[in-house]
C-alpha cells in the first residue's frame, strides 16, 4: 500500500485468490481510476489512510457455504460505499443480503 496517496480518490480492491486480481486492479488503473489491491482480511486501520471511495471484490476459488471460506468484511458494507463484486465477491454480497447461493452445474474459478 502506498501510504502517500491519502488525498487520491480509492478504489479498494480486495482480493480473494482470484487468479485475475491484478489484471482487474491494473484495468481499473487504465480507466484513470487510483487503485489499491489489498488482502480480503485487511484490517480497515490500515486502509485508513485512503480516501476510499468504492470497493471491488474479486473472485476466488472458495464458496460462501465451506467452513473455512473468506469473509466479507463488516467495514465494506458499513462504509455506505459502491461494493462490486466479482464470483466470489458477488457470492458474498448476495450472501450477505440474503440470497442463496446454489452450485452451478460446472465449477468455475476466477
Amino acid at each position: 500500500m502506498s501510504p502517500n496517496q491519502p488525498e487520491k480518490e480509492t478504489i479498494v480492491i480486495l482480493d480473494y485468490g482470484s487468479q485475475f486480481s491484478m489484471l482487474i486492479a491494473r484495468r481499473v488503473r487504465e480507466a484513470g481510476v487510483y487503485s489499491e489491491l489489498v488482502p480480503w482480511d485487511t484490517p480497515s486501520a490500515a486502509l485508513s489512510n485512503l480516501k476510499i471511495k468504492g470497493f471491488i471484490l474479486s473472485g476466488g476459488p472458495a464458496s460462501v457455504y465451506g467452513s473455512e471460506a473468506p469473509t466479507l468484511p463488516s467495514f465494506v458494507i458499513d462504509s455506505g460505499l459502491p461494493v462490486l463484486g466479482i464470483c466470489y465477491g458477488m457470492q458474498l454480497l448476495a450472501n450477505h443480503y440474503g440470497a442463496e447461493v446454489a452450485s452451478a452445474s460446472a465449477r468455475e474459478y476466477g
